[in-house]
């Protein structure tokens, strides 16, 4: 099992958070896991691919993030299958991509890549959200998929994701309290 980092996500302004990772790719690997619908439902969601000046689709399917047949926590259920519809704001190759989130209802996600060598810095900057469950829950919800994304990139599997989510929830909320 994986274990989700202690401090994995900053408050930077009251409704925004910051997480950091460094990953075991090169940045165009990176690039590719966040653009393309095929590869980000394998740490995040699927849908259809990101590209400049475009909308594109998030669709809530967390069945293929864990290696094990996990069922979903009763209180996610009712997400699943949803479909946002969100808007590229910025398309940078590679450095950085800029979109809307939730359909636009909880403001902007950032992410900016930095090459360090042969592996990439992930600078992820989730700013305006105004969803009454707040910095808590989006920082343990980015804090568990960058993890799968971590793990898969040095090509390790993630048995549970819920069960990481749930070590997420714990460590965030430790630091964002």
């Amino acid at each position: 099992m994986v274990e989700a980092a202690i401090a994995p996500v900053r408050r930077i302004a009251p409704d925004s958070i910051r997480l950091e990772r460094l990953l075991d790719a090169p940045v165009e690997t990176v690039w590719r896991y966040l653009t393309e619908a095929e590869l980000r439902r394998q740490w995040f969601m699927g849908g259809t691919d990101a590209k400049p000046g475009s909308t594109f689709e998030l669709i809530v399917d967390h069945d293929n993030l864990s290696e094990d047949d996990v069922p979903y926590p009763e209180s996610y259920a009712a997400a699943r299958g949803k479909v946002y519809v969100d808007k590229v704001i910025r398309f940078e190759p590679p450095h950085l991509l800029e979109t809307s989130f939730a359909g636009g209802s909880n403001g902007t996600v950032t992410y900016e890549l930095k090459p360090q060598g042969d592996r990439t810095r992930l600078v992820l900057t989730h700013s305006g959200i105004l969803s009454p469950s707040g910095a808590q829950d989006f920082g343990s919800g980015w804090n568990s998929h960058l993890t799968v994304l971590e793990e898969k990139l040095a090509g390790r599997p993630v048995k549970d994701f819920w069960a990481l989510h749930a070590q997420s929830r714990e460590a965030v909320a430790r630091v964002l309290a």
